[in-house]
């Protein structure tokens, strides 16, 4: 009779111990989670901002660039969409064609002395460029909480963990091909 008690013991002991460890994980990915939903909320002000500060750009160098016109109609098609109403993955890859076309739209500006030197232009882009650094100040915070999350979702024994409790991969916010290019001094 003391031998079942024993088994008992131990057996009850092994299962809690394996509740414990089901808890641990679950609260794990709960607070990755959590992680990479911060960092994109942190991320998303200041896309916001730059998302308020575009058709003010636009407008600004509208004049200058008529043969430009595909760009800021590009530009303007981004923005007549809802960025309320964009799931996270959908800002992420707005933002990116955004900032290809604000790229091209700076880069022809810059051809123009009297817009640069216009107080109203001068303006606008330094507000961009610092959110620009902002952006990719958080951005950097952003993905490495996606890094943390998808190695926890994608390697064993969180795969199985991450199944289970239906946690998934989340997308990292990546650079686009003008941003990763050589940037031009003078």
């Amino acid at each position: 009779m003391e031998n079942i008690w024993i088994y008992i013991s131990i057996g009850g002991g092994v299962l809690l111990l394996l509740l414990f460890f089901f808890i641990f994980q679950y609260n794990r990915f709960v607070r990755l989670d959590k992680m990479v939903d911060e960092a994109f909320s942190t991320m998303d002000i200041y896309l916001v901002k730059r998302w308020e500060l575009v058709p003010k750009l636009v407008d600004t160098v509208k004049g200058y660039m008529a043969h430009e016109k595909d760009t800021l109609t590009q530009i303007t098609m981004l923005r007549n969409h809802s960025y309320d109403g964009m799931t996270d993955s959908e800002k992420i890859r707005t933002n990116t064609v955004l900032s290809k076309n604000l790229g091209q739209v700076v880069a022809v500006a810059e051809q123009y002395p009297e817009l640069r030197s216009g107080e109203n232009y001068l303006l606008l882009s330094r507000q961009l460029y610092q959110v620009e650094d902002e952006i990719a100040q958080s951005r950097k915070y952003y993905n490495g909480t996606v890094r943390m999350l998808n190695t926890k979702v994608e390697t064993f024994p969180g795969v199985l963990f991450a199944r289970l409790y239906g946690f998934h991969s989340r997308e990292m916010y990546e650079a686009s091909p003008i941003q990763r290019g050589d940037v031009k001094v003078g």
